[in-house]
């Protein structure tokens, strides 16, 4: 038996499939979205910057804290609302760009032209198979979205060749509605016409307010080894399930299964349809806890799912 439910464009299913389930969000495993698995739970944390909320927000100490991470000049950052907003804003600047299809539909949607020979936007470890790219590959534009899982450093640091990066925060934080982007710009000129372009107050004030302690508690290399590990366990368990997942760097692994994901809808288990990626019958699987993985793996070897 299955449960069929129609995919969103992005992941984050687990919503959806809750409310046909009618069951709580809370008793979804969602790997639709390939959020850290080992983020810690920044909820208390949150709470203590909730005063922010009375007033408007500034993005100036979240956007020093970053430049000190990336070890930029702060004023080539611009803090977005999420990585959708950095994405919009950089096209609505650069609107003709290639695109090398399967890639994140985001770029083709905001791109007001997709053309060869165009600046190149790619996704960097690439999303959907998830493999980083070669040291001497280029591009234009780097969305770097996941690449601290994958790299267990902050940048691959392409802005110095003159590149532009643009990233998520909160896929990193795995707090995905906290909504937190940001765009590196080569250089000072390109940072202020986009700053211009983005709406006032884009990033909430709590976002401003919490996001330097919450930079504070980022382990990268801990964080990356421990998804290394976690994902090798998730291959092996698919693996022994019968299926063939695909090499990946990320935080994720890409499989060949068609069916599975609406037979682990059944057991209230979401992974992402590949279906808007040009790839029907592909699914992306988020690294898991360990919780989670045991959960997988007991929906896996469930009789009659």
């Amino acid at each position: 038996m299955s449960v069929a439910f129609d995919p969103g464009d992005h992941g984050g299913d687990g919503a959806r499939l809750a409310e046909l389930l009618g069951v709580a969000v809370e008793d979804v495993l969602d790997l639709s979205a390939s959020l850290n698995p080992v983020a810690p739970d920044f909820e208390v944390m949150l709470r203590g910057h909730l005063r922010a909320l009375r007033r408007y927000p500034r993005p100036d100490r979240a956007t020093a804290a970053l430049a000190s991470r990336l070890g930029v000049d702060a004023d080539l950052i611009v803090l977005t609302n999420g990585g959708a907003e950095a994405i919009a804003l950089l096209a609505a600047e650069m609107p003709v760009g290639w695109v090398r299809d399967p890639e994140f539909s985001l770029y083709r949607r905001h791109l007001r032209e997709v053309a060869p020979g165009s600046p190149r936007w790619r996704s960097n470890p690439h999303n959907p198979s998830g493999l980083l790219a070669a040291a001497e590959e280029t591009a234009d534009v780097w969305d770097e979205a996941f690449w601290p899982l994958a790299a267990g450093t902050w940048s691959r640091g392409d802005v110095e060749r003159g590149a532009v990066v643009v990233g998520s925060l909160t896929k990193l934080l795995a707090c995905p509605g906290l909504r937190v982007g940001y765009v590196v710009c080569p250089d000072h000129g390109l940072a202020e016409r986009i700053r211009r372009r983005q709406p006032a107050w884009s990033l909430n004030g709590l976002a401003a307010a919490a996001l330097p302690d919450m930079l504070g508690e980022v382990r990268l290399g801990e964080w990356a080894a421990q998804v290394a590990v976690l994902r090798e366990q998730l291959r092996g368990l698919l693996v022994s399930a019968g299926f063939e997942p695909e090499p990946s760097d990320a935080n994720w692994l890409l499989v060949r299964a068609p069916g599975l994901r609406d037979r682990l809808a059944k057991a209230a288990i979401s992974v992402r349809d590949c279906a808007n990626f040009a790839m029907p019958g592909f699914v992306r699987i988020a690294v898991p806890g360990p919780e989670g993985l045991q959960r997988l793996a007991d929906a896996l070897g469930r009789p009659g799912l």
